[in-house]
């Protein structure tokens, strides 16, 4: 059943202009409700306890306490919180760093007012807002790639085995390879001629199948097992 409530938001940004911008956009979708905002990770973690957000747009580049930071404490505090990390381009491997804290995924400043919203929603639901280049990086990650003179880390050697036999149908293979393109899950509904429904329903049974908890991981595992491309 879709969930028809407005998403509960709380924005985190210390440029006024930029905060300024994101609320004129955010305040004129009907799908969110911006509970407040925060120019501070630290007033961020005042905010939520008072506000109960159900999804952080968080900047990376604040004052004293980093995005990273914000992020991890959140996941700690409130792990039902999902957190949306509104970044620059060259900011790539702190959104890895992001990500590996608990982010749900990412959006470019600049980015459209409907890119922003569909992926707001697209978090609260459960999925995660992914780009195929940082799907890449994410994999060499977790290869932990051995550095000059240094020993084998001890969980290379299961991240590097041999691809397994497919546990997913060809349904799911399909909408794993789309997610891993940085489809939405509005645009994938549109290119298959699904539900949107439905579609998380065959991201429930994929999480389940490759035994993940969200986008990112199934991305990784996906790539890791020769089940996809990117």
């Amino acid at each position: 059943m879709e969930n028809s409530s407005p998403v509960r938001v709380l924005v985190v940004e210390d440029q006024p202009k930029i905060l300024k911008n994101q609320l004129k956009l955010l305040d004129a979708a009907k799908e969110l409700d911006v509970v407040g905002t925060a120019m501070s990770g630290e007033e961020a973690l005042i905010e939520i306890q008072r506000l109960k957000p159900e999804v952080l747009l968080l900047d990376l580049g604040l004052p004293k306490m980093s995005g990273i930071d914000v992020t991890r404490e959140v996941k700690k505090r409130w792990p039902a919180i999902e957190i949306l990390i509104f970044t620059i381009f060259d900011e790539e491997q702190k959104v890895l760093e992001a990500i590996k804290a608990g982010a749900s995924g990412y959006m470019l400043k600049g980015a459209t007012a409907d890119k922003i919203v569909e992926a707001i929603c697209d978090v609260r639901a459960g999925g995660t807002v992914i780009q195929p280049n940082l799907a890449r990086n994410l994999l060499k990650h977790f290869r932990m790639e051995v550095p000059d003179g240094g020993q084998t880390p001890a969980k290379a050697p299961a991240l590097l085995e041999e691809p397994e036999t497919t546990p997913l149908s060809e349904r799911e293979t399909e909408i794993l390879q789309l997610i891993a393109k940085g489809i939405s899950n509005n645009e994938a509904a549109s290119m298959l001629g699904l539900s949107k429904a439905t579609i998380r329903t065959h991201l429930e049974h994929i999480y389940a199948k490759l035994e993940v908890t969200n986008r990112v991981e199934a991305v990784t595992e996906g790539i890791r097992k020769g089940l996809i491309d990117v």
